[in-house]
């Protein structure tokens, strides 16, 4: 990855970075080359991602089969559900709009999975707390 820091703006960080397809829709492309972006959204977003990938994917302090089990049974219904929203945004979102829901359906995977993962382990701890 080729960065060079080139000028603060309010609106936020700007920097040439090496792109593989174009960006412009009409005038000239350049495939493979350096192009003078904001990088606010993207610092954002793969901050977002690894974090989300370390709290969802992190071992917990004691791991055996049950924990196992959890972790496969809330990725499952993660995914399942994404998909239930991704049908819903296909027959109800149109135009432009569609691309935002695109954008943050990337994230909603993980952030299903870690909502439900940590909401189950909640869950059977306040169950096995009463058992005692």
């Amino acid at each position: 990855m080729y960065l060079i820091l080139t000028d603060y703006e309010a609106s936020g960080l700007q920097v040439k970075m090496f792109s593989l397809f174009p960006t412009e829709f009409f005038g000239e492309k350049k495939y493979f080359s350096l192009i003078s972006v904001n990088i606010t959204n993207t610092l954002t977003g793969v901050a977002f991602l690894i974090g989300c990938l370390l709290v969802g994917f992190s071992k917990e302090k004691y791991e055996d089969e049950f924990i196992a089990k959890i972790r496969l049974s809330s990725l499952l219904w993660a995914v399942l559900l994404n998909y239930i929203l991704l049908l819903l945004a296909f027959i109800f979102v149109y135009g432009t709009s569609f691309l935002s829901v695109m954008i943050y359906n990337m994230y909603t995977v993980l952030l299903i999975f870690i909502i439900r993962f940590h909401y189950l382990l909640y869950k059977n701890s306040k169950l096995a707390t009463d058992e005692k």
